[in-house]
């Protein structure tokens, strides 16, 4: 049974499985979400270098959106984070978050330069797309109490997001459940979005 928590804002809903960093999908309704989170589990499955969740979906709460969320990115901080994580937990989301680094890499790696245009004309290439990541993982870095300096190596600035997640600081401005999980959609995200718009789905 995998716990599922609802980010419901005007426009979109994220379906968020709380147990699993990386697999959150959106709709325009939450029954959309929902949908779009069970069509996407063998894909989900496929990242992971572990057995991975079970099919059945149980919806344990939902908070109200905001502006980021229909925007597009999961924004809410939700009650099921107040909980502190054992040690053993935050190893687990950790190893999987690094399951979805290493999905990316090879996402990248075999994505070409030039991606096809998304569904309005747009959309980042490959080289700005990987730019945008290691970026985004920066801002969250500072956000888990654990500041990265720019133009530190893609590596140094993963093994401190890891660090940092495995020891959480007292500081931090994200508690670790919804960090870890904000992550690894993020990087997941646009590894799925590297597939769709270059060769298509690794073997």
């Amino acid at each position: 049974m995998n716990r599922i928590a609802l980010e419901v804002a005007r426009y979109k809903t994220f379906a968020v499985a709380l147990d699993w960093p990386g697999w959150c999908r959106a709709g325009k309704t939450p029954d959309d979400a929902l949908e779009a989170l069970s069509t996407s589990l063998e894909r989900y499955r496929n990242v992971l270098q572990r057995e991975g969740p079970d099919d059945e979906l149980r919806v344990v709460g939902e908070v109200a959106g905001d502006g980021t969320t229909d925007f597009g990115a999961p924004a809410i901080i939700g009650p099921w984070d107040s909980k502190p994580l054992t040690r053993r937990e935050r190893e687990r989301l950790t190893t999987i978050l690094e399951d979805c680094w290493a999905y990316f890499d090879r996402a990248a790696a075999a994505a070409p330069d030039i991606l096809r245009k998304g569904p309005r004309g747009g959309g980042r290439d490959r080289l700005k797309m990987m730019d945008h990541v290691r970026n985004a993982e920066r801002a969250y870095a500072s956000r888990l109490g654990a500041p990265v300096p720019p133009r530190t190596p893609w590596p140094a600035q993963r093994a401190t997001l890891s660090a940092v997640l495995r020891s959480p600081r007292t500081d931090a401005r994200w508690p670790t459940s919804y960090g870890v999980r904000r992550v690894a959609w993020h990087v997941l995200d646009h590894a799925w979005e590297l597939e769709d718009r270059g060769n298509g789905p690794l073997a």
